[in-house]
């Protein structure tokens, strides 16, 4: 699991949708701008309505395209959502969409690691379906070894290791840690707790690490901050602008 020798290395910041701050988030153009920036980049999946993989981290499609309706992602095809316009709401630039096939290759060709996020998609699409979705181009790449799984939805989470046990996962946590944080990311076989920055306290974040367990922390766009975070012995900070 190469990815997770990254947090063998102190103080990783990771690119939040690709430095959201300075580009159009998760487009090609933020990928772009991320390289040589950061030690990996963060970028959201989902599907569209025919079930292929798409790059966007909204439910909905009008915060970051030109469309004027709350259009959720599943409910437009592919090539539907290749029509839209990702990057003139941010800096009047058009920008394509970004799909992970795409983003996949990007990452390979620059040797960058990817932290995908998957997005939850069960009221479309089945868990296991949308996970075989996702690590079918993840091998079809040979990346298996290069990349960071997450997912605020768990049960993806413990479906990835039955389909493919060699790729790193990570919990997404929001409001509090499981009852047993150990216990549980023990129990899914994943190795990292992504967490926001309100449950990221010196007390917690020492009983993690002295398990052995990652932890990395979003989103800090503050440099104090991220000094305290990586101080208390976090192992990486998501940013949408603090670059290396």
């Amino acid at each position: 699991m190469r990815f997770l020798k990254l947090f063998k290395s102190p103080s990783l910041i990771a690119a939040h949708r690709g430095f959201s701050h300075f580009n159009p988030e998760n487009t090609l153009k933020a990928l772009e701008f991320s390289v040589g920036r950061c030690d990996f980049i963060e970028i959201d999946v989902q599907l569209s309505r025919d079930k292929k993989a798409v790059i966007f981290h909204d439910q909905t499609l009008r915060r970051t395209t030109n469309i004027d309706k709350d259009f959720k992602v599943y409910e437009l095809s592919y090539k539907e959502l290749s029509k839209l316009d990702y990057g003139s709401w941010f800096d009047g630039i058009y920008e394509p969409m970004l799909d992970l096939k795409t983003a996949l290759g990007f990452s390979k060709k620059h040797k960058m690691p990817l932290n995908i996020e998957l997005k939850d998609t069960s009221e479309f699409c089945s868990d296991a379906e949308f996970v075989f979705i996702v690590l079918s181009l993840i091998e079809s790449f040979e990346m298996q070894e290069e990349i960071l799984l997450s997912s605020f939805r768990h049960e993806y989470l413990a479906i990835i290791k039955e389909m493919q046990p060699n790729i790193s996962t990570a919990i997404l946590v929001e409001d509090a840690l499981p009852k047993n944080p150990i216990e549980y990311l023990v129990a899914l076989d994943a190795k990292a707790y992504n967490i926001s920055d309100e449950l990221a306290d010196a007390k917690t974040v020492k009983s993690l690490r002295e398990s052995d367990i990652f932890v990395n922390v979003y989103t800090i766009n503050d440099e104090k901050r991220a000094k305290e975070l990586f101080f208390m012995g976090v192992n990486a900070i998501f940013s949408d602008k603090l670059i290396k």
